[in-house]
């Protein structure tokens, strides 16, 4: 039986389900997409990204290090547009599509460091792994005058 989300005990997170419930998708859930899939896998001296990004080209994409924190990111414009003889438009799309991620490296790792390819949709980062380095103590004096 359906009834409203408040009388639900989770009504919060799920406030918007019966407004978005269609019987034409699985479980009567919305589609998730794909968009930037990620997969890491780490070997003996480096760590392996592979991030799946179908329908952008490598100058969509763009990597950047920040405090540590490797984030890709990725846009995307498309324009379509259609006239008939007279220049009048029969049909004008426009998509825009922007997404991003962020994955924390370690503050030791510099944009040097890390090795990328952008091939079939596929980014490809190779992070290296370094040992943090022990701060060696520093002694500060006060000069004393007199």
């Amino acid at each position: 039986m359906l009834r409203p989300s408040i009388f639900r005990p989770n009504f919060v997170d799920d406030m918007f389900d019966d407004f978005f419930r269609s019987p034409f998708m699985e479980s009567g859930q919305m589609p998730k997409m794909n968009m930037m899939s990620t997969d890491v896998r780490e070997s003996d001296g480096e760590y392996q990204i592979e991030m799946d990004l179908p329908g952008f080209a490598k100058e969509d994409v763009n990597a950047s290090l920040k405090d540590g924190y490797l984030t890709i990111s990725a846009e995307h414009r498309q324009e379509n547009e259609e006239k008939d003889d007279e220049n009048k438009f029969i049909r004008r799309e426009r998509y825009q599509g922007t997404c991003r991620r962020s994955f924390y490296v370690g503050s030791q790792i510099t944009e040097e460091d890390i090795k990328a390819k952008f091939k079939d949709g596929v980014l490809t980062l190779l992070v290296p792994k370094k040992e943090k380095q022990p701060e060696v103590e520093q002694k500060k004096f006060i000069s004393i005058e007199g």
